[in-house]
């Protein structure tokens, strides 16, 4: 009979999530790389040349992929002969590995988890509670996967219910555009089919776990239903033409995962769920001789990529940028803002909103009037970091709130990842206003452009806290003009019309 000692139970779990804090899977790389090799929009091929590079800065520096280090989910099958040396839960121990990743002093990870969803949403402060699933199995060892996934992702998962006549590809294929590109493709597709819906949302999660062995499928050929789903759900998928950062390409999913279980004759339960461009997972086994132990991957295993924004990449001073210069920026267009910023998620405008209608001022220090914010929840530093990672969110959230910041603070710009919605569009047009994007994923990168970071208003909210960031030379895309116009609109449509005019024509 094995027995599981607590503290190897907590530490490993705790190193596990340090792990993936800085490195991404290998088969992750090499598929974001070969992706990168063959992709032709130049934006695309562009964002996933960021996230290589900011890959193999993390994996150096050992600081976190993205600045949304997750929730956690723990999925754990734990053999009928194991004993158990401890004074806590299962449950308990799980998140005390946890609260000891979150809050390790030389690895800083953002605590992201609020309690009270519902009401007060007030942050937990070290990340916990965690999501686990247990399952009870033959054997004597312990099977753990860890993984951390961000919220932008986790925001687009999908589930429903559909007639057993159903397709689900034409299901997947009909919903996929309509969740963005907050979940900072290029990614991975998690699919759960049957069950019932929570378990085929389980299914779909759990997917995600599996390595990307896509053209390994595609060279022996399918061998069942669920290995051709995968590839003609890929290949359908592809030929959207989203894109990565949903700019337009080649490739939006690195590849498709799919676990099924049998499920009621009157029903198809199907659910969906993407995986960002910070995938992390790590999976071990306990079998009572001591914590789990990670091989750190070779730094020669990362591609060798450079980029550089190019001839044609304009600076700005934001500190001096007028809106006849914005008016003169084009969509696609790379910038390199340089100057003081201020920073503001959905807690920030949430409360900017409220003071607005209670006509109170806003604090002193968050004078937005010609001014750019920028959508973040940056990571606390570390050691002589200015700022720990700082990559943007996802800038929907706020476009509920868009209209009456502009009106009411005269904003210049924005700054966040992925497309708006059309409220947040008609917001900006009316205004003339423009909206920048960031590439998600490359956070470590974009925090290598923050010279200065103080925090000046709201100081209890924490990672939502308003903070002044002096930066020099951080790379975006103009995502929305003064005009209106969206690439995110733009670019895969071109995209789409290209890759199906370069289908060959089947001749029946």
């Amino acid at each position: 009979m094995t027995v599981i000692k607590q503290d190897d139970l907590i530490q490993s779990v705790a190193d596990a999530l340090q792990y993936i804090s800085y490195y991404h899977p290998l088969d992750f790389i090499q598929a974001v790389n070969e992706a990168y090799e063959r992709e032709e929009s130049q934006a695309a091929k562009d964002a996933m040349a960021q996230i290589l590079i900011n890959s193999r800065l993390c994996a150096e520096g050992q600081r976190p992929i993205c600045q949304d280090t997750g929730i956690v989910t723990v999925f754990m099958k734990i053999g009928m002969n194991v004993q158990w040396d401890a004074s806590l839960s299962v449950t308990d121990m799980v998140n005390e590995g946890v609260r000891r990743a979150y809050l390790h002093p030389d690895n800083v990870l953002r605590a992201s988890i609020l309690a009270d969803p519902a009401g007060a949403r007030k942050n937990t402060k070290d990340n916990t509670p965690a999501v686990i699933h247990m399952e009870v199995v033959a054997g004597d060892t312990v099977d753990i996967t860890v993984a951390a996934k961000g919220g932008g992702s986790e925001n687009k998962a999908k589930l429903v219910m559909l007639n057993p006549s159903d397709s689900i590809v034409d299901w997947v294929v009909k919903t996929l555009p309509t969740m963005g590109a907050g979940w900072c493709p290029p990614g991975m597709l998690g699919i759960g089919i049957g069950g019932t819906a929570e378990k085929a949302a389980v299914l779909a999660k759990e997917a995600l776990m599996d390595p990307i062995d896509i053209h390994e499928l595609r060279a022996r050929g399918p061998q069942n239903r669920v290995e051709e789903l995968r590839l003609e759900i890929m290949d359908k998928v592809n030929a959207l033409g989203i894109g990565a950062q949903g700019l337009g390409g080649l490739t939006t999913v690195l590849d498709v995962k799919i676990k099924d279980f049998p499920t009621h004759a009157a029903s198809l339960p199907v659910a969906m769920i993407p995986n960002c461009a910070a995938t992390r997972h790590a999976h071990f086994v306990l079998d009572g001789s001591g914590p789990a132990h990670l091989t750190p991957p070779k730094l020669e295993d990362w591609p060798q990529i450079t980029w550089d924004a190019g001839p044609t990449s304009r600076r700005v001073n934001l500190d001096t940028v007028t809106p006849e210069e914005v008016a003169t920026w084009k969509p696609g267009e790379t910038l390199l803002l340089n100057g003081t910023m201020l920073t503001g998620r959905d807690a920030a405008h949430k409360r900017m909103v409220e003071m607005f209608a209670r006509g109170e001022s806003l604090p002193d220090g968050v004078d937005l009037k010609g001014k750019f914010i920028y959508y973040v929840g940056p990571v606390d530093a570390v050691r002589d970091e200015v700022i720990g990672p700082a990559g943007p969110t996802t800038a929907t959230r706020m476009d509920k709130f868009t209209e009456t910041i502009l009106a009411k603070t005269g904003l210049l710009g924005m700054i966040g990842k992925a497309e708006r919605g059309q409220a947040g569009i008609d917001a900006i047009q009316k205004h003339k206003a423009v909206y920048l994007m960031a590439v998600g994923g490359a956070a470590y990168l974009v925090s290598k452009a923050i010279r200065e970071a103080r925090i000046v208003a709201f100081h209890d909210l924490g990672m939502e806290a308003i903070h002044e960031f002096v930066v020099e030379d951080m790379p975006v895309t103009v995502a929305v003009d003064v005009n209106g116009t969206s690439v995110h609109r733009t670019g895969p449509a071109e995209w789409q019309a290209k890759i199906a005019a370069a289908q060959p024509i089947t001749v029946k």
